[in-house]
């Protein structure tokens, strides 16, 4: 199964798509980590990619789609794959289906804007790595870590201005992609639910009918 994973920053991307992963024992595919990858390798796109870093300028999208074509020819997709956030645009899947890159489902994860709000700003951290939030994980005393007492804090991408601003960018920039693959016959909608558990059995069983 070639899988590309959609959803709002928030809506679950992360956890579901290592959740099929693990079930369909196909890899999760970060953009970021095979960048690093074919750099590290030293390979052709690689060094391509790393000049455009050195100076301090954005990867074209025909070399990160280069390097994401090199690895879905590896042997670890050869039984399928997650794209998981890519493409972000248009033009990025108009380049993807030039490459020949075969896909078998767009899945998109649904959960309104303001939910997706409330998750992220609620969240809570402390400089010792643990985490809260505030209805849904709270900590036993207000501001306080459970593990070291320290105060907690929330991350500046967390804030609630940050927060809507990154959906302002997906819902411009990512969601046309909806339409471009609803006209293709792939896309497939999971309304997030409020478990985790929950929205991951749908997940299953809407991958479950494709395979089928």
């Amino acid at each position: 199964m070639n899988l590309i994973l959609m959803g709002a920053p928030g809506a679950g991307k992360g956890t579901q798509s290592a959740k099929i992963s693990e079930k369909y024992k196909i890899p999760a595919i970060a953009t970021g980590d095979i960048l690093r990858g074919a750099i590290k390798a030293g390979t052709e796109l690689g060094k391509s990619a790393k000049s455009y870093i050195d100076a301090g300028k954005l990867v074209p999208d025909d070399v990160v789609i280069g390097i994401i074509k090199e690895y879905l020819s590896t042997d670890a997709c050869k039984n399928g794959f997650i794209l998981d956030g890519f493409p972000r645009s248009i033009p990025q899947a108009q380049a993807l289906d030039n490459l020949g890159v075969k896909i078998d489902v767009v899945l998109s994860i649904e959960v309104p804007d303001d939910k997706i709000i409330e998750r992220m700003s609620g969240r809570r951290v402390c400089s010792c790595g643990a985490s809260y939030h505030v209805e849904y994980n709270p900590p036993k005393t207000e501001n306080i870590c459970d593990k070291c007492g320290n105060e907690l804090y929330i991350r500046d991408d967390d804030s609630r201005e940050t927060v809507a601003n990154r959906l302002k960018t997906y819902h411009e920039q990512t969601e046309p992609l909806k339409e471009f693959y609803e006209a293709k016959g792939l896309l497939v909608t999971v309304i997030g639910q409020e478990k985790v558990e929950d929205t991951t059995a749908l997940v299953f069983k809407a991958l479950d009918g494709i395979k089928a």
